[in-house]
C-alpha cells in the first residue's frame, strides 16, 4: 500500500484500476480520471456504527458481502491493482482502500492517488465519458488477523512506553475529549495545501519524530469513526511504518463502552 504520484498513474494506464469514490454528481457532472469507475463513499460505509446496531463486523465496515457486490458492480477485482482517489485530499479514497485490505485485498496492489482530482486535472487529461464497468465477482473475506485492534489492545497501549496511541482528529476535537495519553496528529497536517498531497516526505517525517511517533514504536491510530485514520495510516505504510494498529471501533466506540476519556485545558 503506498502514494502513487500522478504521473506513475497516467503512464499505468489501464494497467491499474482507477476508483473515483466521489458521489455521483460530481463523477458525471465535474468530470473523472479517464477510465475512472464511480464507487461513492456511502456504498462502501455502514450506516451506523457496529457497537449502534450496524451490520458490518466492526466499527463502520459495511460487511464482507455488501462489499463484495459494490466492488464486484464496478468491475474491480482483488486480483486488480488499484488507485483511488477522491477530491477531499485523499481522505475518503483512502478509507476505500483500507476497506480493500481488511477484506483481503493484497496491500501491495493499493495505491492511493498522491492529491485529489484537483490536483490531476491541473496537468492531466480528464473525461465526462460515462464508464460502464464490466461486472465481476470480487472475494471479499475480513480478515481478523488484520491491523484492526480491539478496545482493551488500545488500552494496553496507553500504558506501553513502546506504543503511541495517536489522535487523528482537529484540535478542538482533541480539546473536548480524547483517550488519556493520546497525542495529537491532525491528518490534515500531512497534506500540503498548495498541491493538495503528501507534504514533503522530510517534513512529514520531521513531524511525526517531532510528536514522538517514531518508527520504533507501535502506532495506534483513531479518530471518530475510522475515516480520518485512514489517511494517515497509507501515509505512515507509504512511509515504511511496520508495526501499525487501526482501531476501526475510534472514539465511538470507546465512548459507549464508558472507557475513560480526558480533555485539554483548552476543552
Amino acid at each position: 500500500m503506498d502514494i502513487a504520484d500522478a504521473d506513475w498513474v497516467e503512464e499505468q494506464g489501464e494497467a491499474v484500476c482507477r476508483v473515483d469514490v466521489r458521489d455521483g454528481w460530481e463523477y458525471d457532472g465535474i468530470g473523472h480520471l479517464p477510465d475512472a469507475v464511480n464507487v461513492p463513499f456511502d456504498t462502501y460505509r455502514a450506516e451506523s456504527h457496529a457497537s449502534d446496531g450496524g451490520e458490518g463486523e466492526v466499527g463502520m465496515l459495511p460487511g464482507a458481502e455488501q462489499f463484495a457486490d459494490v466492488m464486484g458492480a464496478a468491475g474491480v477485482s482483488r486480483e486488480d491493482d488499484v488507485v483511488a482517489y477522491d477530491d477531499t485530499h485523499g481522505v475518503f479514497a483512502a478509507r476505500l482502500l483500507v476497506t480493500c485490505e481488511l477484506y483481503g485485498h493484497p496491500p501491495e496492489r493499493l495505491h492511493l492517488l498522491n492529491g485529489d482530482y484537483s490536483s490531476w486535472a491541473r496537468d492531466h487529461p480528464v473525461s465526462q465519458e460515462a464508464v460502464e464497468p464490466d461486472p465481476t465477482t470480487y472475494e471479499a473475506t475480513f480478515d481478523p488477523d488484520g491491523p484492526l485492534v480491539e478496545a482493551d489492545v488500545v488500552a494496553e497501549a496507553l500504558d506501553d512506553p513502546d506504543s503511541v496511541v495517536v489522535d487523528t482528529r482537529e484540535q478542538w476535537e482533541f480539546d473536548e475529549a480524547h483517550l488519556p495519553g493520546a497525542v495529537r496528529l491532525d491528518w490534515q497536517e500531512l497534506v500540503d495545501t498548495d498541491s493538495r498531497g503528501l507534504r514533503h516526505e522530510d517534513d512529514v517525517l520531521d513531524l511525526l519524530v517531532e510528536r514522538g511517533i517514531d518508527t520504533d514504536r507501535r502506532v495506534v491510530l483513531y479518530c471518530n469513526t475510522a475515516r480520518r485514520i485512514s489517511h494517515t495510516y497509507i501515509v505512515l505504510r507509504h512511509l515504511g511504518y511496520d508495526d501499525l494498529a487501526f482501531y476501526e471501533g475510534s472514539l465511538t466506540e470507546w465512548e459507549e463502552q464508558g472507557r475513560p476519556l480526558e480533555k485539554s485545558e483548552a476543552g
